[in-house]
């Protein structure tokens, strides 16, 4: 999930998905706390935004996903590098990232019973807390 910033200038979102970098709208400004001079007049902060709704590279399938797990508009922000150029390209990578794993499908999970080993152990467990509460009422009746 790394940006592939070649001739096409696209990102690598998953194997089937790549988004044309003119579809995500990137803007600067400076980054916030403390850094002196260099923190105070360069705009190193890069907020990365893509929507979803106006894509066209998205099919009606990925849309529905990503509306539904992550709504219409995705934003991520990078701040930490003192670097326009590094803060962008850590900005696209977390967007890539975002957008792949609210692509993925997860199989619904199945219902399963406790083993009878499983169960075993809990009634054990039960009975061995039991005995000793017991002896601790013994104790405190002497």
């Amino acid at each position: 999930m790394t940006p592939d910033t070649g001739p096409a200038e696209r990102l690598r979102v998953t194997p089937s998905l790549s988004l044309p970098l003119a579809e995500v709208r990137l803007r600067f400004g400076p980054s916030g706390g403390p850094g002196g001079q260099h923190a105070n007049k360069a705009a190193t902060r890069v907020e990365a935004r893509f929507d979803v709704v106006a894509s066209a590279s998205l099919g009606p399938r990925q849309r529905a996903r990503l509306l539904e797990q992550l709504g219409p508009v995705v934003r991520v922000v990078a701040d930490g590098e003192r670097s326009q150029a590094r803060n962008r390209q850590v900005a696209l990578e977390r967007l890539a990232e975002r957008l792949a794993a609210a692509l993925v499908v997860r199989p619904p999970r199945r219902p399963t019973r406790p083993s009878t080993g499983a169960r075993e152990r809990r009634l054990a467990d039960k009975r061995r807390q039991a005995e000793r509460k017991e002896r601790r009422r013994r104790a405190g009746d002497e």
